[in-house]
């Protein structure tokens, strides 16, 4: 995800913060699915000319390099080609091309190397014992042409190898392992470090689109239901009360400007994240415009309780759920009378909604959505959230937010 971005910035891919890609890799290709060529060609070049230099410095000691000898670089550097597609073959082929070399007398260099590369391959891929067993397998057979074979393979007159020289072959063996075990344990490490940032990114992706979800029920269901009500009453006395018909469809000209305002807020943190919104988060200071509106709509709420000073997230959810709660007293109460109290103590805000009801239609109490939205709101500040009917009638909403920082989100 930050590489993405990174690329649609226009910059560079800034793959050193979270781990290198195999040479020539692209990011969006699965593992394996490139063919290296360049660097098989590089290698195999590299194989034949050093080859070349430890022949003449080894010619004493060593066979001469023939086309057979050619023939057996070339076949061991040229394996590497399928190194990512094939490795378990690749390193068991390096090993015994290169295990034939030996045993022809030709002269130690470079040729070696065509099986360490072979061996870090498979053991990033997760091939560690196939690995492993070549090494092993190539080791055992230096051991036998260097100790026993020798007086019947190539060049004449050879003697058997020193330990000081086993030493040495050894180390290069434990060396070439060491490095393939930190290089596949680093490459896993850095898988699970995108797979946790890619996650990460999935779950910030789904709060924002979780939060902006209930924005947009909140200023939606409640700009609506008052044009709702107003429409309903302005078509009821459009021909026997001409004036109040006209206040109706003020009140929805009123309500439809705000909606629109409040959306047009939403929107504008998904063109542009990270700005700074241009108008703040609504809070309870917004309280007697919403009190305002709901009389529009033809409910009277009495206040009571002074608005505390809160954290921007703690006074947005209460104001949402404030209104929430009216809009859902507008539309599913028979009441047109509805308390809001406000009370803080213990370190938390108590606002408590009620109705006198009786209930309207099936969605008594709100829907499904606005009381979902709700009880989310306060569970990310790490508050609580009853509604439900009273016993003596009506329905209450109760909620419970923490008035210092807590996990907001």
């Amino acid at each position: 995800m930050d590489e993405q971005r990174v690329r649609e910035r226009g910059g560079p891919v800034r793959w050193w913060r979270h781990g290198p890609p195999w040479p020539g890799h692209r990011e969006d290709e699965a593992p394996g699915s490139h063919w290296p060529w360049r660097s098989t060609v590089l290698l195999t070049a590299f194989v034949l000319i050093g080859s070349n230099f430890a022949a003449h410095e080894q010619q004493a000691e060593r066979a001469a390099l023939d086309p057979f000898a050619r023939v057996l670089l070339t076949v061991a550097a040229g394996l590497l080609l399928w190194r990512h597609r094939h490795p378990v073959p690749v390193v068991f082929g390096t090993a015994a091309v290169t295990a034939v070399y030996l045993g022809a007398g030709y002269p130690y260099g470079p040729v070696l190397l065509t099986v360490a590369v072979a061996c870090f391959a498979a053991v990033v891929a997760g091939h560690r014992r196939a690995a492993w067993t070549a090494l092993g397998v190539l080791w055992a057979v230096h051991l036998l042409v260097a100790h026993w074979l020798y007086r019947w393979l190539p060049p004449s007159g050879d003697r058997p190898a020193s330990f000081a020289q086993e030493i040495v072959v050894a180390t290069w063996v434990v060396v070439i392992v060491a490095v393939s075990e930190l290089a596949r344990t680093r490459r896993e490490q850095w898988a699970r470090e995108r797979a946790e940032r890619a996650q990460a990114a999935r779950r910030r992706a789904d709060e924002e689109r979780l939060r902006i979800a209930r924005e947009l029920h909140d200023v939606l269901a409640h700009s609506l239901s008052v044009i709702n009500v107003q429409a309903g009453v302005g078509l009821a006395l459009l021909d026997s009360d001409p004036e109040q018909a006209r206040t109706a469809l003020t009140t929805i000209k009123a309500a439809s400007k705000e909606a629109l305002g409040d959306v047009r807020q939403v929107l504008d943190t998904l063109r542009t994240p990270g700005d700074a919104p241009r108008a703040p988060a609504p809070g309870l200071d917004r309280l007697p415009e919403l009190v305002e509106q709901a009389a529009r709509a033809g409910l009277t709420v009495d206040v009571t309780g002074k608005p505390p000073p809160l954290p921007p997230g703690t006074d947005l959810a209460a104001f949402r759920i404030v209104q929430e709660a009216l809009t859902n007293v507008v539309r599913h109460s028979g009441s047109r009378h509805a308390r809001v109290h406000l009370d803080q103590a213990g370190g938390a805000l108590r606002l408590r909604i009620d109705d006198d009801g009786p209930a309207v239609g099936t969605d008594a109490g709100g829907s499904g959505n606005g009381l979902a939205g709700m009880r989310e709101r306060a569970a990310a500040l790490g508050g609580t959230i009853e509604a439900g009917p009273r016993d003596d009638g009506g329905f209450r909403v109760l909620a419970v937010l923490p008035t210092a920082s807590g996990p907001q989100r």
